[in-house]
């Protein structure tokens, strides 16, 4: 589809949720995803507010640059965020930190959400994911129903027809909605481009120290250390997807412009998730496990 068709379709769940819901929340991460979600809940409300908070879940462990763009942004559309701290959820005995070499906040993010969710009230969600990102992200609907435990069941899907959404929940569930679903990378880039969208700097070719763990480039950081056999070097990279920084790899690139983007997004035969998430590589259905139990 054209741009503007997949504006058109994603402005049109939008607004399908603001009419249905009465609770709704915009996750808000500050990648380009859910940047690209927000520039369509501008444009689906405006010059009205969106009528919606932002919802960031923090896991303690995130790239400085992007918190710093997600605070400057949302100052600029003077809209209500929410942060939600895995941090918190460690410090009140709701989650156990795990330890280890490969240890990750990036799991317990999934009790962070659904607490939130449960003490806002919240009856719907937004959420950025795509179909093109992952297999498991490509059998969900538009329309995700969780149940009263946040859960999801794959082979328990309502059906889309003609676009028309089924509503419907009772106390204690909620829907998880993804406007994007229908947009690949490149779609997401190209729109940035169109709307000369700003994102974080991580996206961009940058010098950082890195090192390799099982073929992944990992950002030297305060929270993991590598082995005595993994070498830190500074490196030209880049990252395609942003997250927590202990499982988040980054890419060798020399793109310093969205233009430059666009054309290795066009060429890359190897998903951003597949190619850069330590998380989704612990065994084949990964993805799928964590959202069952209430992922995004």
């Amino acid at each position: 589809m054209s741009l503007e068709m997949l504006e058109a379709e994603s402005i049109h769940i939008i607004r399908e949720v603001a009419s249905e819901f009465e609770r709704p929340a915009l996750l808000f991460s500050g990648g380009k995803d859910s940047i690209v979600m927000l520039r369509l809940a501008e444009k689906a409300f405006r010059p009205a507010p969106m009528p919606f908070a932002l919802v960031h879940v923090d896991t303690g462990h995130n790239f400085p640059e992007v918190l710093d763009y997600r605070d400057k942004r949302v100052a600029e559309l003077g809209v209500r965020l929410i942060v939600a701290s895995v941090q918190d959820s460690i410090d009140s005995g709701r989650v156990v930190e795990p330890t280890g070499r490969r240890a990750s906040r990036n799991r317990l993010q999934t009790t962070t959400l659904l607490d939130i969710i449960a003490e806002h009230r919240f009856d719907v969600a937004f959420g950025g994911a795509r179909r093109d990102e992952e297999k498991a992200r490509a059998k969900e609907r538009i329309f995700s129903f969780r149940d009263e435990i946040g859960q999801w069941d794959p082979r328990n899907q309502r059906p889309e027809l003609w676009n028309l959404f089924n509503t419907r929940i009772r106390p204690g569930e909620h829907i998880r909605v993804f406007p994007l679903s229908n947009w690949t990378e490149l779609d997401v880039w190209r729109y940035i481009a169109r709307d000369e969208l700003d994102v974080p700097p991580i996206y961009f070719a940058h010098r950082r120290r890195v090192f390799e763990r099982d073929g992944m480039l990992l950002a030297e950081n305060p929270y993991q250390a590598p082995d005595p056999t993994e070498v830190v070097s500074e490196e030209t990279v880049r990252y395609r997807t942003v997250g927590d920084m202990t499982c988040t790899g980054a890419v060798l690139s020399g793109a310093r412009t969205v233009a430059d983007i666009i054309q290795e997004v066009a060429t890359t035969r190897i998903t951003e998730r597949g190619a850069t998430r330590a998380d989704d590589r612990t065994s084949e259905a990964a993805m799928e496990d964590r959202k069952r139990e209430g992922y995004f």
